[in-house]
């Protein structure tokens, strides 16, 4: 990621480092993901590969298991 915490006001969405857990099961492994108010941006990859669990995650549906920089 470049710039600085105090650098954000161009970030739409950021997301560090997050992983949803189900038991022995992963959802989703250290996702980092920044997109740029403005910005197009597709959210595309094959079924089970964690696209719904991230959007759940980061709308609040879901807690995320670990995450560095995340919304509450």
């Amino acid at each position: 990621m470049s710039g600085t915490a105090g650098d954000r006001g161009g970030l739409a969405i950021e997301l560090t480092a997050l992983s949803k857990y189900y038991g022995h099961k992963t959802g989703i492994d250290h996702l980092d993901l920044s997109v740029r108010r403005g910005e197009a941006f597709g959210f595309l990859g094959p079924n089970g590969a964690g696209k719904t669990t991230t959007i759940r995650c980061l709308v609040g549906l879901l807690r995320p298991s670990t995450a560095e920089s995340c919304p509450p």
